[in-house]
């Protein structure tokens, strides 16, 4: 396998391309910024060697997982899935063959480029996967998983993260971020993200468990609404405390709609004895979303909004493996209406803030951008999920930068759970944005030192003040 091309993903005319390797470079020469991910942060807190490369590269991406069940047909349960399932050396070596056997399937895909790129720079691997050289690719990152170059925190440093921030249930005790804070041995940045939406949806079956532990975690009684909203109250204080700048929120619909106190109270009240009805547990269910955004404006967490997701889409292998296994699908969504109650209570608030996702790539230019153009504290999130491969980043820089400019946008969001693909990720929206700013220059739309301004501040002053990072 060939070394990544250093040109990859540049403009294909030389004049811009050679403008995009300046910009590439100006922008390489600083760390990066990974607000919103799901590394588990006791890697770090105890920096425990990754056992295997199938459970270290394989197992938890979520992207590489579906190509291979959807293209190849292989069965998501012989990849490991899902995460923490038991892993012997048998399955971790018969799972990495399956990978290797089916590399065809990646082709012209971001897979495939940042695969690429975690086995040339960070495992040295110069062959291409296949069936015959799948062994010998494993046995050479196993070789190099045992070392202690390749643990958590020396890889935290050879990526060169700044911050690195983790998606956690409102009722954890964060004791792994607290003894990071604690370790005099430690000196990168690692930071929380309450992330409240299972605890907003009352027709879940196992919402009155998580309203209960939700109470017993604030110290706080539920039985009213009124005791539900104070508990949020005191655990995203917690979180505050324990660093963490923002909060997390993904649901079908991006609904802020609000309802009277009384209305509030009934359905809550329908909600614990388990009689609310799904419309009703949605009403309440946006209701509850406005009152995250109302103590947004208190705490100052900054809102990420990524809905329309259609969670779990293949019945038998959610019933098989649980969530969470790569089986949820994009769907179409409305923006502007469903944040009009949010937005016209809060949207002039200073301490408010939010930055909205999506995976509709059709809304960006028609509500999102235009949204984030008017509203201070709204910004556009980073091309995320289905969106986050080449193509999608450029077309997202080409329908926001008109309307919402550089500086509404929220720098890359690598949302892996992959350790070893974020400097990779980070990597492709690096040279996407600077083939666009590229592009600019040679039409004489942007000065050279505009640019290398600007590609700058997307990696550094941009995330940083979306998510109110400084």
């Amino acid at each position: 396998m060939p070394t990544p091309h250093p040109d990859r993903y540049f403009a294909s005319d030389p004049t811009q391309r050679e403008i995009a390797r300046e910009l590439y470079a100006a922008a390489n020469e600083h760390p990066i910024i990974s607000p919103h991910g799901h590394v588990p942060p006791e890697w770090l807190a105890e920096n425990t060697p990754f056992t295997d490369p199938t459970s270290m590269l394989l197992t938890p991406d979520h992207y590489t997982n579906r190509i291979l069940h959807g293209v190849a047909g292989v069965d998501l349960a012989d990849l490991g899935v899902p995460v923490g399932s038991p892993m012997t050396p048998e399955k971790s070596r018969a799972a990495w063959r399956l990978l290797c056997e089916n590399w065809w399937a990646f082709r012209g895909t971001a897979v495939a480029g940042w695969l690429a790129s975690e086995l040339s720079d960070v495992f040295g691997i110069e062959v291409t996967p296949s069936g015959q050289t799948a062994d010998a690719i494993y046995d050479s990152i196993a070789e190099c998983l045992a070392s202690d170059e390749f643990r958590p925190r020396a890889l935290y440093e050879r990526f060169n993260l700044a911050v690195l921030a983790t998606t956690d249930d409102p009722v954890s005790d964060l004791r792994h971020h607290g003894a990071l804070a604690a370790d005099p041995t430690w000196s990168g940045r690692v930071i929380p993200t309450f992330r409240p939406d299972a605890y907003l949806e009352p027709v879940r079956a196992d919402w009155l468990a998580l309203t209960e532990a939700l109470g017993e975690a604030a110290d706080q009684d539920v039985s009213t609404y009124a005791g539900h909203v104070e508990a949020m109250r005191l655990r995203r204080r917690f979180f505050k405390d324990m660093g963490a700048v923002s909060s997390d929120h993904s649901h079908r619909d991006p609904g802020t709609a609000r309802l009277t106190d009384a209305e509030a109270e009934r359905l809550y009240q329908l909600a614990l004895s388990g009689r609310i009805c799904p419309d009703d547990a949605d009403r309440l269910r946006r209701h509850m979303v406005n009152d995250q955004a109302r103590l947004a404006c208190e705490d100052g967490l900054v809102m990420t909004f990524h809905p329309a997701v259609a969670r779990n889409h293949d019945p038998k292998a959610f019933a098989r493996l649980g969530a969470d296994v790569g089986g949820d699908i994009p769907m179409e969504t409305e923006f502007t209406n469903n944040l009009a109650p949010m937005l016209a209570e809060y949207g002039d608030q200073p301490n408010f803030q939010v930055v909205l996702f999506t995976m509709d790539q059709d809304v960006y230019q028609r509500e999102l951008a235009p949204l984030a153009g008017y509203y201070p504290g709204v910004y556009v999130g980073a091309p995320w999920w289905f969106l986050d491969e080449p193509d999608a980043i450029l077309r997202y820089r080409e329908q926001v930068t008109p309307y919402a400019t550089f500086y509404k946008t929220s720098g890359m969001i690598d949302d892996t759970r992959a350790f070893a693909s974020i400097p990779a990720r980070h990597d492709v929206a690096r040279r996407i944005d600077a083939r666009y700013l590229a592009r600019l220059v040679a039409e004489h739309r942007l000065s050279l030192e505009e640019a290398r301004e600007v590609a700058v501040d997307l990696v550094t002053t941009i995330p940083t003040r979306a998510f109110k990072l400084s």
